[in-house]
């Protein structure tokens, strides 16, 4: 079984007035219908489950969901004050620990069922594996005001979303995490700390996470190009 678990928890952002991050109108539509979209559009994914602000849960109902065409849908779960702890409850939700999970940021529309569907291929060789892009920028460490030092670009990537692993792994990852008191950046991070080896995939340029208001015009302007309009 391959469960997708959407994260719009941390979505609580305003970008636009007060509206949440996660229903920002793109193109006609919530900002997070696109990510549903596209995993529902991705044959290895059985299951869906969302994570949404917990002052938006009842806007949000599975009834929603399937509404709009995501038949996949069987649970929206209320997360938590981050973004690791949302993760973790939407895995409790699920009842046993086999299978594969597909975690991905709802505040990222233009993922590919093509990205999912390569994610699932590799965990099966894999317990974990991550999306992620070569780096372009010089990265520079730096205090007080001053470069310490340079970081070798070419050993370093930018980690994107879907992440795919073990469902038992993951789930003892955050199990352990949360036991322990620890907060990592990404749910690989927690799956590093078992000792565990991350495989990582490719990613795509495209596939942006929407934080800044300029961001929204880069995405509305790839989903029209992909649109034809």
């Amino acid at each position: 079984m391959v469960f997708g678990v959407i994260t719009a928890a941390g979505a609580g952002l305003r970008l636009r007035g007060e509206i949440p991050k996660l229903e920002i109108d793109i193109l006609g539509k919530p900002l997070v219908l696109y990510a549903l979209e596209t995993f529902q559009r991705a044959p290895c994914v059985e299951s869906l489950i969302l994570v949404v602000p917990p002052d938006r849960l009842d806007a949000w109902p599975v009834s929603r969901l399937l509404g709009a065409g995501i038949e996949k849908a069987v649970a929206v779960v209320a997360g938590g004050a981050t973004r690791q702890e949302s993760v973790y409850l939407a895995l409790e939700e699920i009842p046993d620990d086999s299978g594969t999970v597909v975690v991905h940021d709802g505040a990222r529309p233009l993922a590919t069922p093509d990205m999912i569907e390569a994610a699932c291929s590799a965990v099966r060789s894999e317990e974990a594996v991550i999306t992620a892009v070569p780096l372009t920028d010089t990265v520079k460490q730096v205090e007080g005001g001053r470069v310490v030092d340079t970081a070798d670009r070419e050993r370093l990537v930018a980690v994107q979303t879907p992440q795919a692993f073990s469902l038992r792994l993951l789930r003892e990852a955050h199990r352990r995490a949360r036991q322990e008191e620890f907060q990592g950046t990404d749910d690989a991070s927690l799956v590093e700390r078992l000792g565990k080896t991350v495989a990582v995939i490719d990613g795509s340029r495209e596939n942006i996470k929407v934080t800044y208001p300029e961001d929204i015009v880069m995405v509305e302007a790839v989903l029209s190009e992909r649109m034809g309009r």
